[in-house]
């Protein structure tokens, strides 16, 4: 049975100290209200080490929000997988439509980095959506396609437990817009198949996918009601301990 994971984006939010007292806040309640889903939170590169050590016995996962496709070497800004691990942190983000669209990250680069965190044994929340001129276009299943086929090219069968889908409807990514529960169910089955074509209906089954876009507490119960909806990707409702926790305790 698939375990529901809903993971916080902080995006460019959050001083480092900021984000170790929220952390700190946040593993708390975790543990006091039982929660029954993995929790993961992702800083930014430089809240990195103290939201480690904020959370550290706490079972929540601390991920980065992206890095770079190479090991080392002379590349300027960048975070190497290696630096990750060191300071503790073992999940990564990938292909997060921002990433896609502000800093002009292909397909190909995302299928880089995928398989560069594999290698060091990470594990990875790979995103694909579409925009809305794809959706209206009816492009939904050309681009999700396309974007699971190629992030995952090379990706072994044996890797898969390694990787959660995360499905992010560009069009209802801080807009307040939100696909009903029954259009990212859809999407997520559409994603759940192509899985299953590309591997097998096993690891189709227990693929985690979660959803992303416009997520709060008003919401996420219908969405996790969803047969193929087994998480989701916060943005800006997991900033604070008072939008978050009633996202992830939804079942409580």
């Amino acid at each position: 049975m698939r375990k529901a994971y809903i993971a916080g984006n902080w995006k460019m939010n959050l001083t480092p100290s900021e984000g170790a007292e929220y952390a700190a806040s946040l593993a708390k309640a975790v543990k006091e209200s039982g929660v029954d889903c993995r929790v993961m939170i992702a800083p930014s590169f430089v809240a990195l080490p103290a939201v480690v050590e904020a959370v550290k016995g706490s079972g929540i996962t601390v991920a980065a929000q992206n890095m770079a496709n190479h090991v080392s070497g002379a590349y300027t800004g960048e975070v190497s997988p290696l630096m990750l691990k060191d300071i503790g942190v073992n999940t990564v983000i990938l292909g997060h439509s921002e990433r896609r669209r502000y800093y002009g990250e292909t397909d190909e680069i995302i299928n880089s980095k995928v398989l560069l965190a594999l290698s060091e044994g990470m594990e990875v929340v790979l995103c694909v959506g579409e925009t809305l001129e794809e959706r209206q276009g009816g492009k939904l299943e050309e681009v999700l396609s396309r974007q699971i086929k190629v992030g995952l090219a090379g990706v072994e069968a044996s890797q898969m437990e390694k990787i959660t889908i995360a499905y992010e409807p560009v069009w209802a990514i801080g807009t307040g817009m939100t696909a009903t529960p029954e259009d990212a169910d859809g999407a997520h089955a559409f994603i759940r198949s192509t899985v299953g074509s590309l591997y097998s209906d096993d690891i189709a089954k227990n693929l985690i996918i979660q959803y992303g876009g416009s997520v709060k507490a008003g919401n996420i119960k219908a969405l996790m009601s969803k047969e193929n909806v087994d998480g989701a990707l916060v943005g800006g409702a997991s900033l604070t301990l008072d939008a978050f926790l009633p996202i992830i305790t939804y079942n409580n």
